[in-house]
């Protein structure tokens, strides 16, 4: 993991919309982290010890459940942030958060960022409003999950995760795809194939409306709802 001091603001969206003065309460206490794909950053159960601003990649927010299976609730890019709640009051995590897509992200100590918080109603808004849209993400997922089918649930994931992580390219594996739709391995397998033959995939997403037109509505509706909760 390595680490560097950072000042710059602008690579992640929320740090780039903050105020000097705001900004400024946090930047003493900002160091940038490179993290690996597939490192667990945050356990379900544990004390949120430090707050993350990606700058790039993607982190997964996972529901862990008593068998060891775990399904993604939501994803978190360089538009936001995780564990911004521990900036309100000391904060257990519900969630595993996962390094999904290889990441750099800007580390504060939950402890700092809660003593700027409270001198801060800018930076209290920050939290409470990224956590709405946080649960917002979960909503949808659950909604998608339940009633569409796996190829509609997996053109929405593609989309969704290009998005987060400012990349076509999607460097995860079929077992890790299963993983987050909850589904086999041998599913996801039959469903890449079949949406390659369309010519929307193939290792990168090469047509987006293909993808957005075998894709539910819920990727149209996490769009739309992220940029009104937004605002």
């Amino acid at each position: 993991m390595a680490k560097h001091s950072a000042s710059a603001k602008h690579t992640n969206n929320l740090l780039g919309s903050l105020p000097h003065a705001q900004f400024s309460l946090l930047s003493p206490y900002m160091v940038v982290e490179q993290l690996e794909q597939g490192m667990i950053l945050i356990e379900a159960g544990d004390e949120t010890e430090n707050v993350y601003f990606p700058h790039l990649g993607m982190l997964s927010l996972l529901a862990v459940l008593k068998d060891g299976r775990a399904i993604e609730t939501a994803t978190v890019g360089r538009e936001g942030v995780v564990g911004a709640m521990a900036g309100l009051s000391a904060h257990i995590s519900l969630v595993r958060v996962v390094v999904q897509l290889k990441a750099e992200v800007t580390r504060i100590p939950a402890s700092r960022f809660r003593k700027a918080t409270g001198e801060s109603t800018t930076l209290r808004n920050l939290c409470v409003g990224y956590n709405e849209i946080l649960l917002s993400q979960a909503r949808i997922n659950v909604a998608c999950n339940a009633v569409h089918v796996i190829e509609a649930r997996f053109c929405r994931w593609l989309l969704q995760t290009a998005d987060t992580a400012g990349s076509n390219t999607i460097n995860l594996t079929q077992q890790f795809l299963a993983e987050m739709l909850g589904v086999r391995r041998t599913s996801v397998t039959e469903v890449a194939r079949k949406i390659q033959s369309t010519g929307a995939i193939h290792l990168s997403i090469l047509d987006r409306r293909i993808l957005e037109r075998l894709s539910c509505e819920c990727y149209a509706t996490l769009v739309e709802q992220s940029k009104s909760l937004s605002r």
